[in-house]
């Protein structure tokens, strides 16, 4: 799925504002405003929503942010150069416009047996908004902690004659992303029971951002390859790069640069730049009909009339029958199709046009707990390799290495499209 940078009538030749970001006491780092900085009253008259900003408070509360007390731990270099083999590709996880994260291990005390398991995500040198969104990950995930957020343990920022080396350690989360799992890259799927679970894990770390804390997070860029799974499939929020305060000073939302992923953005946020919760509230709409279907928000791979999902599941919503051709095939009828209908009802409330029409995060999260109470959610827990017999896991091998690799070749940035590979026989005379 492609992240997008849209910004109106916006000038990209047009001067930005800069300003620094204190990570650590001995350093302070510049970063541009990309224009979310807000102005106040009679100033918004003449301006267009896309030029205007909105200077005094954000920029107040981004320097307020940083001066809180972090536990971060702050690494070197060459610990993380130790910790990932020298950032072995064997080691690595995943990899994007960012650079690549790779899995690592560090002691956490002068025990030698003490030790943690880590992913190390290494920013590319290229380019200034990478280097802004580490600098937001650091200033955020560096006071807030939540269960349902994934904790940032420390970061790495030095400067030599090898260039800029700018990294963000967090704990590591052996299960991978919630789009991982539904996208087919995993030959066991999530059980219903188990998808109802991670939408109130998300929804509890939304709340937080938005009602829990004296100042407002909107995460800007809610989406299932942003929800990691530990050990135990508790679900938590990752990558909060676009991340910006909320509103304050009385005014109804920020005003900056369109950002986010086709398929998730609010349609009022496209339209005019103007970002409130409620634009986190509409992605976790279509969020939560990735659960029920098993399919992304768009997918261009998919016949004409199927490639945009609310537009798909829109016509089977009002038909019991109907409905039940939505939901996710790989769950081959283990689910509370009640539960599901429920969950439809909530994704819908999210998905409100107006955006003052949508429910807080508070009121979903307690939607989807009663959901849990009044409904039988089947089996729970996801099917382990343990559990899955010898003979079947040996001759899935093949499809599941052919599957892998047309996602890889249609995952972000594709540049090749193989839907109708099958392997054939050759005959030789």
């Amino acid at each position: 799925m492609k992240c997008f940078h849209f910004s109106g009538n916006e000038k990209n030749d047009e001067p930005k504002t800069t300003k620094s970001i204190s990570v650590r006491s001995s350093e302070s780092v510049s970063i541009s405003t990309d224009h979310d900085m807000r102005r106040s009253g009679s100033e918004f008259n003449s301006q267009n929503v896309s030029d205007f900003s909105t200077e005094s408070s954000t920029k107040n509360s981004f320097a307020a942010l940083s001066q809180r007390q972090s536990n971060l731990r702050e690494f070197t270099f060459l610990e993380l150069k130790a910790a990932t083999k020298n950032f072995s590709r064997s080691l690595m996880i995943g990899e994007g416009g960012f650079g690549g994260v790779y899995r690592g291990v560090i002691r956490i005390s002068d025990d030698y047996h003490k030790k943690l398991d880590i992913a190390v995500k290494q920013l590319s040198r290229r380019g200034l908004q990478g280097h802004k969104e580490w600098v937001t990950e650091v200033n955020v995930l560096g006071v807030v902690e939540h269960q349902n957020l994934v904790k940032l343990v420390g970061y790495c920022a030095e400067d030599d004659e090898r260039g800029i080396q700018r990294l963000l350690i967090y704990e590591y989360m052996p299960n991978r992303s919630v789009q991982d799992h539904l996208s087919s890259r995993f030959q066991a799927t999530l059980p219903w029971a188990t998808r109802i679970k991670i939408a109130q894990d998300a929804a509890r770390g939304l709340t937080y951002l938005h009602e829990g804390m004296d100042f407002q997070i909107i995460f800007r860029d809610f989406k299932s390859s942003n929800i990691l799974l530990d050990e135990h499939w508790n679900a938590k929020l990752s990558d909060f790069g676009l991340a910006r305060l909320g509103p304050s000073d009385g005014l109804s939302h920020v005003s900056t640069a369109v950002v986010g992923t086709i398929g998730y953005a609010a349609p009022e946020y496209i339209q005019t730049g103007r970002l409130t919760a409620k634009s986190d509230v509409w992605s976790y709409g279509v969020f939560l009909y990735e659960l029920i279907t098993g399919r992304r928000p768009l997918d261009r791979n998919r016949p004409k009339a199927e490639q945009k999902l609310l537009e798909w599941v829109r016509p089977h919503l009002s038909d019991m029958k109907k409905f039940r051709l939505i939901l996710d095939p790989r769950l081959e009828g283990k689910y509370s199709l009640k539960s599901a209908r429920k969950l439809a009802a909530v994704a819908n409330k999210c998905l409100a046009r107006q955006a003052k029409q949508r429910p807080k995060m508070s009121e979903v999260l307690q939607m989807l707990d009663e959901i849990v109470e009044t409904a039988d959610m089947l089996s729970p827990q996801p099917a382990t390799k343990s559990s899955i017999p010898k003979h079947v896991s040996e001759l899935s091998k093949r499809e599941r290495l052919k599957r892998r690799f047309i996602d890889l070749i249609n995952s972000d940035k594709r540049c090749l499209v193989w839907r109708t590979w099958r392997p054939k026989i050759v005959r030789t005379t």
